[in-house]
């Protein structure tokens, strides 16, 4: 369905032009104006996700003539609400399980985007990062990790080679925040999953806000 040059061509655009020239040098203007990492950082996210959803269309979906359908932006079954209900809790559950395996070996919870909101909590941040973690973040990756690359691996190579895949990439674009890397790559692959069995990105959008939303909570009153 896709090319590899399709593949190349976002993959250039999210490991390399992306962090170059917006996580690193246009987060640093954006600082220098507001001040506020917080700010600054979603302000940065929102622009991040304005350039992955019109690169995917205008590089990989509409030379094909494609609608966002083929990346999985589509309703799906009321009856698969138990099953996000289900992965939700399980993602939180081994979230958990890992927060304190990662505990046993030193390794705290503490990152640049947590201390952050920590120190600067008021009602207008905790909304900022809420909108940003719980509703932004999630749309855009879910769009272009399992709507476009889970599906361009697993049409080529399988169900599981596309989940692992797709999830190692997502978990190495978090790179700095080396602590949260087991928990994304685990979270790749049950959104991944939920995906595949709904035939619908939606469902996985939704887990992802959930957990986030309820991480930017316990941040705020931890």
């Amino acid at each position: 369905m896709w090319s590899w040059r399709d593949l190349i061509y976002m993959l250039v655009l999210v490991l390399v032009l992306v962090p170059i020239f917006i996580e690193y040098a246009l987060f640093n203007f954006l600082l220098s104006v507001f001040q506020n990492e917080l700010h600054a950082g979603t302000l940065n996210g929102f622009i991040m996700a304005i350039i992955f959803t019109t690169a995917l269309y205008f590089v990989v979906l509409k030379p094909r003539g494609q609608s966002w359908k083929t990346v999985g932006l589509q309703p799906f079954a009321m009856r698969e609400w138990r099953l996000i209900g289900l992965w939700t809790i399980v993602l939180i559950v081994v979230s958990i399980v890992l927060v304190i395996a990662m505990s046993f070996l030193g390794i705290g919870t503490e990152n640049n985007k947590t201390e952050s909101l920590q120190s600067q909590m008021t009602l207008l941040n905790f909304v900022i990062g809420f909108v940003s973690a719980a509703i932004i973040s999630p749309i855009y990756e879910e769009i272009f990790y399992r709507g476009f690359l889970y599906r361009f691996f697993s049409s080529r190579y399988g169900v599981w080679s596309g989940m692992i895949t797709s999830s190692i990439i997502f978990t190495v674009v978090h790179i700095p925040t080396f602590n949260t890397l087991p928990v994304n790559f685990v979270s790749g692959l049950i959104f991944s999953w939920v995906y595949h069995k709904t035939g619908s990105i939606i469902p996985s959008i939704l887990i992802h806000g959930i957990f986030n939303g309820i991480a930017v909570i316990l941040t705020s009153i931890a």
